[in-house]
């Protein structure tokens, strides 16, 4: 079976006046994989992901979403092809509900131009139930039916970070980048994520790439990780191979991986 790329990157290198903080890095992800990029603070992770999320636009290389040349395209774009992103810092809306905020993250939803609430009110009307019916299933499939009508803003960590996910199951993603699911989150609801990951993986074919600094969470997720250090590709491989790669141990691990 031949692999296809989701997302391939190709030299980018960005410029911070005279601050080089992406040096000419190359990767590609694998649809269906779970791809980890892992480096220490500095090294890069975050302006990468800001590029390919639409939020930076390099200063040179480019970008492909499925064979497409998606470089600079806005994030609003990239959302509607398929390019999802969470943060570290959840970013729910503190004041609606959990059923709320994940209606909300639905598109193509008509009802939000007000002229089709008068000319077309039974579309309206038939996608507003889709979405509640998708957004009950995500909430059920996640776990958190029990607080579907709580405040957003009153959940803990870890259920923010479930939120996250849940928005994006109201897309039809075809790449989630993870910045740092694990960030805040206490360990039982650490091993719920990684457990509602991998099962978006596994049974609704989700392609995900994580920014992570825990490295437990990345050894469970991760087939392929790539290693940043000061803005360059350190190496990549599997977990084993980047644990036993001295390179790793002394730059990232400060000499002591364990």
């Amino acid at each position: 079976m031949v692999a296809v790329e989701t997302l391939r990157v190709n030299n980018l290198m960005k410029s911070f006046g005279g601050l080089e903080a992406v040096k000419g890095i190359s990767f590609s992800v694998q649809e269906g994989s779970i791809f980890g990029l892992i480096g220490p603070n500095g090294a890069g992770k975050t302006t990468t992901f800001n590029i390919i999320a639409g939020a930076e636009r390099p200063t040179s290389g480019n970008v492909l979403l499925n064979g497409k040349d998606v470089t600079g395209l806005s994030s609003e774009k990239l959302y509607k092809l398929g390019l999802v992103r969470t943060f570290q810092l959840s970013h729910e809306y503190p004041q609606m509900t959990s059923l709320e905020n994940l209606m909300v993250a639905a598109s193509d939803q008509p009802g939000e131009k007000i002229f089709m609430n008068w000319l077309a009110p039974k579309t309206v009307a038939s996608r507003e139930k889709e979405v509640l019916e998708r957004a009950l299933d995500s909430l059920n499939f996640l776990g958190l039916s029990h607080v579907k009508d709580e405040l957003a803003g009153n959940l803990s960590g870890g259920q923010k970070k479930l939120l996250e996910l849940g928005r994006t199951m109201m897309t039809d993603a075809k790449l989630v980048l993870l910045d740092e699911p694990g960030a805040g989150v206490n360990p039982t609801l650490m091993l719920k994520i990684i457990e509602m990951i991998r099962r978006l993986n596994q049974e609704r074919g989700y392609t995900f790439c994580i920014i992570e600094h825990d490295m437990d969470l990345i050894a469970d997720l991760c087939e392929k990780i790539v290693v940043l250090a000061e803005g360059s590709i350190l190496t990549e491989g599997s977990m084993t191979e980047v644990r036993a790669n001295e390179k790793v141990i002394d730059a990232y691990f400060g000499g002591d991986l364990e």
